[in-house]
């Protein structure tokens, strides 16, 4: 390369001969450019004043015991399941309990969990099942106690559906999927739900609760969106107002455009960021700031190095362009 530029060879055509002897490129953005449009949509539920208040006591507990450098694990798993659904918060404030913690609060807002009706979120996911029923659908659920929970309830409205969960045995699994395709309008998937399966005959993908990594949410996407798609694809991510998950979307939607990239793009955006850190971890440490303007900086400099890292993705883009172009493609 130039002295002093790193981006610029100072012998471009052998640069071009050296690396045809010894690659051809197969890109996911070459093969993406075959597949239909994709459309992505978020839907954000408003909680009602007592599924608010919970959730604020919720995360004031947490940030104690955050502050006390100890269960880092079970703060990030207590806030991931409060954001979705009461099942899952009650069921994981059960679990943190038989860890020994003496604190009354914790039980009294089990008890506040275990008392509340459906979510705002999951009210959300009936109206949005209730629009084309025929149409088939997959919605992720990552917490097992909201899948069971939402299992029962759409079934007792009426909804024929199968699930798809990583405890399955293989033909467990091929039978769910088999019926999903041939009988059935609804999948409800684990975060393992449909790893290696031919699921393109489904163009339809709801994240009912949204991870904190957003190669998760590729990843779940990347099972329809794939070679073999022949349809447009629609995502519609489900988030409560006011939690992290709808946090995390924002970012990710308004400054990285997560929803609009090639499938393979956010690891390449994300790679540098989680040099040092992982996105998860970021989110949490935000979220746990004694105040909401502490939060909000705190938010905004995950932001900044976010556009920082897609700024960085477009120049190695456009440098890679620039140099080979289309030549090193495979036929």
């Amino acid at each position: 390369m130039v002295p002093g530029k790193p981006r610029e060879p100072a012998n471009r055509e052998r640069l071009r001969d050296l690396m045809r002897g010894a690659m051809v490129r197969n890109t996911r953005a070459l093969a993406a450019l075959r597949l239909p449009r994709r459309h992505a949509s978020t839907l954000r539920a408003t909680p009602d004043a007592a599924e608010t208040a919970r959730y604020q006591d919720l995360t004031a507990l947490a940030r104690e015991v955050a502050a006390s450098g100890q269960h880092r694990l079970a703060v990030q798993h207590l806030l991931a399941a409060a954001g979705s659904s009461p099942a899952a918060a009650a069921a994981a404030i059960d679990r943190f309990a038989e860890r020994g913690v003496d604190d009354a609060r914790w039980i009294a807002l089990r008890d506040r969990y275990r008392a509340s009706g459906a979510g705002a979120k999951e009210t959300a996911l009936l109206r949005l099942l209730a629009h084309n029923p025929a149409e088939k659908k997959m919605v992720f659920v990552h917490h097992r106690d909201s899948l069971t929970h939402l299992a029962d309830r759409l079934r007792r409205h009426g909804m024929p559906l199968v699930r798809f969960e990583g405890g399955m045995s293989g033909p467990e699994k091929d039978a769910a999927v088999d019926a999903f395709r041939d009988q059935v309008p609804l999948l409800l998937c684990s975060e393992s739900g449909g790893e290696g399966r031919n699921l393109q005959f489904c163009n339809t993908l709801i994240n009912f609760d949204i991870p904190w990594n957003p190669m998760a949410i590729e990843q779940r996407i990347g099972r329809i969106d794939r070679i073999g798609q022949t349809r447009e694809v629609y995502v519609f991510n489900l988030a409560t107002a006011g939690t992290i998950e709808d946090t995390v979307l924002r970012i990710l939607d308004e400054k990285i455009n997560m929803f609009e990239l090639v499938v393979g793009e956010v690891g390449a955006i994300l790679g540098e960021l989680e040099e040092q850190q992982d996105f998860s971890s970021l989110v949490l440490d935000a979220w746990l700031q004694e105040t909401d303007a502490e939060r909000a900086t705190a938010f905004a400099q995950i932001e900044n190095q976010l556009l920082a890292a897609r700024r960085q993705y477009e120049d190695v883009k456009a440098l890679d362009d620039a140099l080979f172009g289309n030549e090193l493609d495979a036929a």
